[in-house]
């Protein structure tokens, strides 16, 4: 079994895995994902990121992201409505199984926790729906008000992370021996491309491919086999927008699909376009 332990010293490497076009996005906003995270929590948060931005008086900006099979915790405040809700607002987003997208308007600040794939429930013993976004109830066991009261207290970002990171500290345990399993196998789904099939990721933990759905339905929300595409298809966006790739097919066959037709499709189910119009996209950015 993989040591959970090799999943966080992905962290730094991976901080930047599934967000699209980012040389846009930082046009338009400023991104962090580097506030530290407190020892007892690290097995369940990977990061705090926050982002904010200023487009009043101009258009929107669509903002999307690969997401990550993570549960986010968000203190958001604006001058505009964000997922429906009025701001300010503190919002469970659970895990995204499609392109995550959001229009950013006006003025907005987000500082958030992003907990490791199935860090959420091990943590807090609830699985958010996927697809969904919602106000925090007493998940946390830390209320609403109090954490938009102490996040949005301060004026600099790494203050409110650590703000955020305080309040959730106490809630800290022992994380269970089948959690700790699940982020072995995570860190090396992630760490090696090799990995394309659900029964090699099974064999790596010594588990039966049932028992490998089993433990990912109940701590992710998500198949085994929806978040190895998502990490391959993480890959080829990211070696896309690094501008490493000449040749599509050689990048669909050592992704592990089947030929150029398969991983067209897949992708554009998932991000919204084909990977050559992607491609293109990203090579024309500046």
């Amino acid at each position: 079994m993989a040591s959970w332990k090799n999943a966080t010293t992905l962290d730094r490497a991976s901080s930047l895995r599934g967000v699209l076009r980012p040389a846009e996005t930082a046009e338009q906003a400023d991104l962090r994902r580097d506030a530290p995270v407190s020892e007892g929590l690290r097995p369940f948060v990977e990061r705090y990121w926050s982002v904010r931005w200023d487009l009043t008086g101009r258009p929107p900006f669509r903002s999307e992201v690969l997401s990550h099979p993570s549960v986010n915790v968000s203190v958001e405040s604006g001058t505009e409505p964000r997922f429906g809700f009025e701001m300010p607002a503190v919002l469970v987003h659970g895990v995204v199984t499609r392109r995550f997208t959001v229009d950013l308007t006006g003025a907005g600040r987000v500082t958030a926790v992003k907990f490791r794939p199935g860090g959420f429930t091990a943590l807090t013993g609830a699985l958010p729906g996927r697809n969904t976004v919602a106000p925090l109830g007493d998940q946390l066991r830390v209320p609403a008000a109090r954490l938009l009261a102490e996040v949005t207290a301060p004026e600099d970002d790494d203050d409110r992370a650590a703000a955020l990171d305080s309040a959730l500290a106490p809630l800290a345990t022992d994380p269970p021996d089948a959690y700790l399993d699940l982020l072995g196998l995570i860190g090396a789904m992630i760490s090696d491309r090799g990995l394309v099939r659900v029964d090699q990721v099974a064999a790596l933990g010594g588990l039966g491919v049932r028992s490998l759905q089993r433990l990912f339905a109940g701590y992710v929300g998500v198949s085994p086999k929806a978040v190895l595409a998502r990490y391959r298809l993480q890959d080829a966006a990211a070696a896309m927008d690094a501008g490493e790739v000449q040749d599509l097919a050689g990048l669909a066959a050592s992704l592990g699909w089947f030929d150029q037709a398969h991983f067209s499709r897949d992708f554009r189910a998932v991000v919204g376009m084909t990977p050559s119009a992607y491609l293109q996209r990203a090579r024309a950015a500046p």
